[in-house]
């Protein structure tokens, strides 16, 4: 397995819900600390890490990419009697990938429980099971015993293995949006040609907090969020519905619903791609956003761009990427990152 493989795979096992990002905090600060750049590191009282990366030159701007570390989840709000936990989702989850599924607490493992088939009514039958009727089974006897083992306020997350599928994809928890901070740690394995700001942010899942903050004390001149966004390139889904397609390169979106993104640069860097014989595609679809929605309104406001990994079943157990695209993604980066720092590298407002 490549050295990204390897560590993308490590950044999907680890748990890092909204708000409760520390082992991938920690693993992506032991990843920069082994950079052979140097770079200013900080980490915000959010919990977000800004890396001011020396490049080999001095740049005209500074240019950030940002990427979130934190992944949708479920938190534990209460324990029954029968020792069963409550929980609310943190972040988008569809009800309809929940129910039956195996889950960590602490580290335990543990199953998504409910009323079986055979136990609903024809009228409950074929629907998604609310997520406020559904509980954690620990396996604990009653109330005492569950308490030993989790509290309120407590996360759980999928449990779900990084596996290689046929056709050169992958399947894991967490691609959203593992895969961007990998492709970002990608971006220092030597130093850069000019100097860099890297943004790893928390709590986007729950309304873009972290990028906000991270964005007002980075003072980009220039953004682009580094994401994974919904491919729905399945059977039964019209082409115009199904928004970008997994090995079709990453996506360089003009608009979703938190960001018009600024169109000069975006068409830049669309030219670049195809420049350097990179493939890229755009959504066809105005749907989802990313930290960019929060960056680009940061201060006076900020030029963004977006780059985005075309995911299948995002948001649930098992996000399906192409390693064809992460390997398009990381030269569209690099390429990015020789480009936009430079003197000419910004094309003007139009």
């Amino acid at each position: 397995m490549s050295t990204s493989m390897t560590r993308l795979k490590r950044l999907c096992s680890l748990d890092g819900v909204s708000g409760r990002e520390e082992a991938v905090r920690e693993y992506i600060l032991d990843q920069l600390a082994a950079s052979p750049a140097e770079m200013k590191i900080t980490v915000d009282p959010l919990g977000s890490v800004i890396a001011q990366v020396a490049g080999r030159r001095r740049a005209a701007r500074t240019v950030m990419f940002a990427a979130h570390m934190d992944e949708v989840g479920l938190i534990v709000t209460g324990i029954t009697g029968e020792g069963y936990l409550r929980f609310a989702p943190v972040g988008g989850l569809d009800p309809a990938v929940v129910y039956g599924r195996r889950v960590t607490v602490n580290g335990r493992p543990g199953v998504i429980a409910g009323r079986a088939f055979h136990q609903c009514s024809e009228e409950e039958r074929g629907k998604a099971v609310p997520l406020d009727k559904l509980l954690i089974d620990l396996g604990a006897r009653d109330r005492e015993e569950a308490e030993k083992l989790a509290r309120p306020g407590d996360t759980a997350v999928f449990d779900s293995g990084f596996v290689k599928l046929e056709g050169g994809l992958i399947k894991a928890r967490a691609l959203d949006d593992r895969a961007g901070c990998a492709l970002l740690l990608g971006l220092v394995d030597e130093a850069p040609a000019y100097d860099l700001t890297l943004a790893f942010t928390v709590q986007e899942e729950v309304g873009l907090r972290g990028a906000k903050a991270a964005a007002y004390t980075a003072a980009p001149d220039v953004a682009v969020a580094v994401d994974s966004t919904t491919a729905a390139d399945i059977a039964g889904v019209p082409e115009e519905k199904q928004v970008c397609r997994v090995g079709g390169g990453p996506v360089v979106s003009f608009m979703d619903r938190c960001t018009l993104y600024d169109r000069p640069l975006y068409k830049r860097i669309r030219a670049l791609a195809d420049r350097d014989g990179i493939p890229t595609q755009t959504k066809t679809v105005i749907a989802g956003g990313n930290d960019a929605g929060a960056i680009h309104l940061s201060r006076g406001g900020v030029r963004t761009a977006a780059v985005s990994l075309p995911c299948r079943y995002i948001h649930s157990p098992s996000c399906v990427l192409s390693k064809k695209d992460l390997t398009a993604a990381a030269a569209l980066l690099g390429a990015l990152a020789q480009e936009l720092p430079a003197e000419d590298g910004l094309p003007p407002l139009a």
